[in-house]
């Protein structure tokens, strides 16, 4: 029994739900009607619908509808039940027996009850409202009142208006169609970010790869409608009388509509521009950086800069190229990188500011390396992206070994011998040893450092043989000499120091002149200027400035050597790298060059000079016709013939339609860089193509057109027969600016 109750409620509950929702719906209905009426959008009309919807819904809500409210309001509504319905909601065997009784007595009067209860709803209300709310609509469409709100948003302005004309007026029988619809609808490439755009223009303005969509509906029976687009006919699909067409652009030129009646009548459009924007590669601005870097084998060799990178939709990645030269000649090797910026790239960005900081370092290059990168950049253009570069950048370790060959009007040639650079070798183990102190005993770094100091000796030696210097007793190594001679008294680092006051002092330049002088001989006052071959200091290779370079690094050599032996090769190792220096110089200065071999003339005979006699000597003539080729030849045809139509009033012939078709397509090639310029010339010189009877002034605009296109003639050299002044220069010229 208390099933049969509950079961009564749910019907109720569910009828009151139903009659709510269609509230909401017949809301929603007549709100998208109404709209209807004054839009005729079905889009429009169907958004309506889902707002009217949604609100209704959450006033009414027709899903907090549940079984208590609906106990409760039929209670309130029945004295019969003396409000307990709400007992029929639950189970019997959670009742008292008194409770029980009262839950049959109801289940029997609740049947009865909620036939005669109707749930509460105002679906009459809503009813009228929508009544009177479509008429309002219908006679605001019947006497045209929403003609100022759907015409004024979908009128066609008069100037964009397609104007269709007869190709032959003689084949018009009936009345011909007319254009009641016309739409283009341009869609952007998605990775523009543009947004489409629907108009009713014709004339097309939009960026490389966009795809067109023309639409076009007639009032009347059409055959056939095509698009014409530089010498192409392209039919348009039919679908319930509109016709449509599309195309994706490449270039830029201009295009026309042609459509046949059922009467086989043809009738052609105006000519319409298309200008197509191409998608530009980045620009890319790299600042705080120089074209070339050089950096010393000591320096912190790091480059920094900042790129500024632009696209006019868009950027897809941006990084750099670097590659790393090492060696020379036949040896030389490459090493190529893909570097990214240190702050990270977002696609999509139409600007971009980037830095870097390369470390050459990490780059793992040494002395001598180079370095040549550039920025590259590209776009988010599909399906190939724009791709742009930015100038090469160099940077170079300096090598401190090899200058390489000079070339100057000739061949290099390197006349020093090999060991003159192994002092940059005693550099690298000096410094190797400054490092590792730590890790050697003070006995092996104490030995390491005077075996340095012993092979700097021996360099010096070999330098000091070129200057023409004796050698200096054994090459024995410091600190093993006899213990038998050794005079305690004797300063230990006596023959290490370069004591210009001391027995040293026979190494100077100076001593043979200071000897001289104290021996009393006189002096040759032309000894400066004889090259003596006893003379040891003369015999050498070098010019003197360059003898003096080589002195001075012996010198040099000699607090070097003094440092390693005292075991302090930190001090040593800027005498050094002094001393490698004046090498370098002098290395790269003792060079001689063989110069090219010119032009060796074969030898004058004697006999035949200045005889005048031409006998043997033949003379060379060559004809040749240069045809000049003339890319606007029909245009200028046509400018005579139009001179011949103006006077003689003579119709169009089929060979004259031939020859404009050809000088329209000699002007729509230069056209396409501006289109808007010549458009109506082309649209003229199309009318003379397709019609044969022409009006006088058409041929007349056309022919001024044509002028204005042809460019101007090369003045050609000529004698003037007429007199002219400057005055009359003027006037004519004047006159020239008037007519055009």
């Amino acid at each position: 029994m208390s099933k049969t109750g509950k079961d009564i409620l749910i019907r109720f509950q569910k009828r009151w739900q139903l009659l709510l929702w269609l509230e909401v719906f017949l809301y929603a209905t007549v709100a998208a009607v109404f709209i209807w009426f004054f839009s005729f959008n079905l889009l429009i009309c169907i958004f309506s619908f889902g707002i009217v919807f949604i609100v209704a819904a959450f006033l009414k809500r027709p899903w907090k509808i549940d079984l208590q409210k609906v106990s409760s309001f039929i209670d309130r509504k029945s004295n019969k039940l003396e409000y307990s319905s709400g007992l029929l909601l639950k189970p019997t065997e959670e009742l008292s027996g008194l409770a029980k009784l009262q839950q049959q007595k109801v289940a029997k009067e609740v049947e009865a009850e909620s036939k005669k209860i109707q749930p509460e709803h105002k679906l009459g209300k809503a009813a009228i409202t929508s009544v009177v709310m479509i008429t309002i609509g219908f006679f605001a469409f019947y006497f045209g009142l929403t003609e100022n709100y759907f015409s004024k948003e979908n009128e066609i302005p008069k100037e964009e208006i397609i104007v269709f004309r007869p190709t032959d007026s003689t084949e018009v029988k009936s009345k011909a169609p007319i254009l009641k619809e016309q739409q283009l609808t341009i869609n952007y490439p998605g990775y523009t970010g543009l947004a489409n755009s629907t108009s009713s223009k014709m004339d097309i303005k939009a960026v490389e790869s966009s795809r067109v969509t023309w639409k076009l509906g007639f009032e009347g029976a059409v055959d056939s409608v095509s698009l014409e687009s530089m010498g192409r006919r392209r039919p348009m699909k039919e679908n319930n009388g509109t016709y449509t067409g599309t195309s994706v652009l490449e270039n830029s030129g201009f295009y026309n509509f042609r459509f046949t009646d059922k009467a086989g009548a043809s009738y052609v459009s105006d000519l319409y521009a298309i200008e197509v924007t191409k998608d530009k590669a980045p620009v890319i601005i790299l600042e705080g950086l120089k074209q070339f870097n050089s950096f010393n084998y000591d320096d912190e060799k790091r480059i920094n800069f900042s790129a500024s990178i632009t696209d006019d939709f868009g950027l897809a990645n941006a990084y750099i190229i670097a590659t790393v030269s090492r060696g020379t000649g036949e040896s030389v090797k490459f090493r190529e990188e893909k570097l990214s910026f240190d702050n990270a790239v977002e696609s999509g960005n139409k600007s971009l500011n980037l830095t870097k900081n390369i470390d050459l370092d990490k780059m793992e290059m040494e002395p001598g390396d180079e370095l040549y990168f550039y920025v590259e950049a590209s776009d988010l253009k599909q399906p190939q992206a724009n791709i742009a570069r930015s100038e090469t950048h160099f940077a170079v370790i300096k090598d401190t070994v090899d200058y390489g060959p000079g070339v100057d009007g000739g061949f290099g040639v390197d006349l020093m011998p090999d060991y003159f650079r192994s002092q940059r070798q005693l550099i690298i183990d000096t410094e190797k040893l400054i490092s590792e102190r730590g890790k050697l005993s003070k006995e092996e770094f104490n030995k390491t450092s005077n075996d340095l100091g012993f092979d700097q000796k021996a360099l010096r030696l070999k330098y000091g043989q070129f200057m023409g210097d004796e050698a200096e007793g054994g090459m024995e190594t410091g600190g093993e000499t006899s213990g038998e001679n050794h005079d305690p008294d004797e300063d230990p680092l006596a023959d290490y120091t370069h004591d210009h006051d001391g027995d040293n002092e026979h190494n100077l330049v100076e001593e043979e002149h200071n000897h001289e002088a104290e021996d009393g001989e006189e002096e040759d006052p032309l000894a400066e200027y004889l090259h003596n071959h006893s003379d040891p200091e003369s015999s050498t290779l070098f010019t003197d400035n360059l003898k003096a370079k080589l002195r001075q690094a012996l010198n040099i050599m000699w607090d070097a050597e003094l440092h390693l032996r005292l075991y302090e090769p930190e001090k040593s190792l800027p005498f050094q790298y002094e001393a490698l220096e004046l090498i370098q110089e002098i290395k790269n200065s003792a060079r001689i060059y063989v110069h090219r071999i010119g032009f060796d003339p074969p030898p004058i005979k004697e006999d035949k000079r200045l005889t005048g006699e031409l006998d043997e000597v033949g003379n060379y003539r060559k004809n040749e016709e240069i045809k000049e080729n003339d890319e606007y030849l029909f245009m200028r045809k046509s400018v005579l013939r139009l001179e011949e139509l103006k006077t003689s009033n003579s119709k169009i012939t089929e060979s004259d339609r031939e020859l404009f078709e050809k000088a329209g397509n000699e002007l729509a090639e230069k056209a396409i860089a501006e289109p808007g310029r010549y458009l109506k010339v082309l649209q003229q010189l199309k009318q003379l193509s397709e019609e044969q009877q022409i009006a006088k002034e058409i041929i007349i605009e056309t022919q001024k057109g044509l002028l204005k296109a042809l460019p101007k003639a090369n003045a050609k050299p000529q004698k003037r027969t007429g007199f002219s002044g400057k005055i009359n220069d003027l006037l004519l010229k004047e006159l020239e600016l008037n007519e055009q």
